[in-house]
């Protein structure tokens, strides 16, 4: 395993748009990335890769199967290292290409790393994060949603450490994928997390958090009435 790709090259990665317009124009990708589980946890969850080619003679199929290195992670979401994002003119250039896929297992709190470069429909396992490490670095569990963006990896927890909340954001590296840390410098009073996205205002980029759920960092998986706390999200 690596700890990272420290001979990231400065150039801009083709796949980098700045705007929604240019990335309509540009070619289409021929290769999907889908998440796989195991529901009854006996198998590793996998990476399945989709060619979405027309015109190749194994469009629709499944060609390539990534399978995990452990039982019950329960992928969800997962995301690129690198994206648009990074044109950010107010965010550091110090990423690597559109390379890396970060897959985070929600029920393990895991996170695992998967280069894509050398085999595309066989992306290689090269880091594992395990449950620790994002707990006792960023205080959070139950990783759900990860945005590349300017300045580090974001990636949106459900529930925090041992303990069903507050949920938040932790911030990986870009270049050896460790955690950092918290994102957020004042939590205030908020203690529901779920998803996070990007708004820019003023070229400047902007978390917002929706209010959701929080997960208890122990229970092996979600129960209604512990998950949902009953808070209602203001009219």
């Amino acid at each position: 395993m690596t700890e990272g790709h420290p001979e990231h090259e400065h150039h801009q990665d083709p796949t980098f748009y700045r705007s929604p317009r240019d990335a309509a124009a540009a070619p289409p990708e021929k290769l999907a990335y889908v998440a796989a589980f195991s529901r009854p946890a006996d198998q590793p969850d996998a990476m399945a890769v989709v060619d979405v080619d027309p015109q190749s003679a194994g469009y629709g199929s499944v060609v390539g199967f990534t399978e995990l290195t452990n039982l019950g992670d329960e992928l969800h979401h997962f995301g690129w290292n690198a994206c648009s994002s990074a044109l950010c003119p107010g965010g550091g250039h110090d990423h690597g290409d559109r390379r890396y896929l970060i897959v985070p297992g929600l029920r393990s709190s895991r996170v695992y790393v998967l280069d894509t470069k050398q085999t595309p429909q066989a992306p290689e396992i090269v880091k594992v994060l395990g449950p620790e490490e994002l707990g006792k670095r960023a205080g959070y569990s139950r990783p759900h949603t990860v945005h590349c963006g300017p300045g580090g990896l974001f990636v949106s927890c459900l529930g925090g450490y041992g303990e069903e909340g507050p949920g938040g954001v932790a911030l990986l590296d870009h270049n050896t994928f460790e955690v950092t840390g918290p994102w957020e410098a004042d939590r205030a009073d908020q203690y529901l997390a779920y998803d996070v996205w990007w708004h820019i205002r003023v070229g400047h980029p902007v978390h917002d958090r929706e209010r959701g759920r929080a997960r208890a960092a122990a229970r092996p998986q979600v129960r209604p009435p512990a998950a949902l706390l009953g808070h209602e999200d203001p009219p």
